[in-house]
């Protein structure tokens, strides 16, 4: 079975995801980490990220490893990403990143370099991958398609109280105000705009517990699971 997760920043996709993953005993794989680390090449490297050809080259050779985390790893990262060698998980989660990602991820050259990816990766199957456009490009004919959201106010301070956690200075309104721009950058893209597929379930994790919105995403699968009753 393959399962995909989409839905806004900060709706909790990694973190169900990886609990879902854990529960089936399934691989856990979130594609946003790919775009994440071609802007953080593209940005490393001082290049504008407008510059689409550029940053497309960028992400053809650039050597992207998603592993899971080793003993030493363990200061609560669902997975270790590596950027040419270089461990940048939580260099990822900054407001910088998130400000700028859906530039880079609005491209068809460096969309298309991830998909290929993906997909390659997914054809093993019994795999939750979590993105944006997981159920309506990536993997449309998945077998479970969930569409996981919250208010965005929640959202922004989910990623708020997530930094501060990481030691890292948070500004709350400088959060949600990116988090609103990343919204509607991600919904008005050309390529691949986030949205919800027509047969994805729809599970809105506003004032739920992670244990809460993981049953519900349990349920949606074990009803996929549940074989059909043939009438007698």
């Amino acid at each position: 079975m393959r399962i995909a997760i989409d839905g806004p920043a900060g709706s909790g996709k990694s973190t169900i995801g990886a609990a879902l993953a854990r529960a089936l005993g399934y691989l856990y794989f979130d594609t946003g980490v790919m775009y994440r680390a071609v802007t953080i090449a593209a940005l490393r490297r001082g290049i504008p990220l407008d510059e689409e050809s550029v940053v497309t080259e960028i992400s053809r050779n650039v050597l992207i490893e998603v592993r899971p985390p080793t003993p030493a790893e363990n200061d609560g990262r669902q997975n270790t990403v590596l950027l040419d060698g270089e461990d940048v998980t939580w260099d990822m989660r900054t407001p910088a990143v998130d400000a700028s990602v859906s530039i880079p991820s609005a491209y068809r050259g460096v969309r298309e370099a991830m998909v290929d990816q993906q997909r390659r990766i997914a054809a093993g199957g019994n795999l939750v991958m979590v993105g944006r456009d997981i159920g309506t490009v990536v993997l449309p004919r998945a077998e479970v398609k969930i569409y996981l959201t919250a208010t965005v106010e929640e959202r922004a301070m989910r990623r708020h109280n997530e930094l501060l956690a990481r030691g890292r200075q948070s500004d709350y309104e400088l959060v949600l105000s990116s988090m609103k721009e990343r919204d509607r950058l991600d919904s008005e893209r050309a390529e691949s705009p986030l949205r919800r597929a027509p047969d994805a379930i729809r599970i809105d994790s506003t004032g739920l517990s992670p244990e809460e919105a993981l049953e519900a995403c349990l349920s949606v699968v074990r009803d996929r699971q549940r074989p059909a009753t043939r009438p007698a």
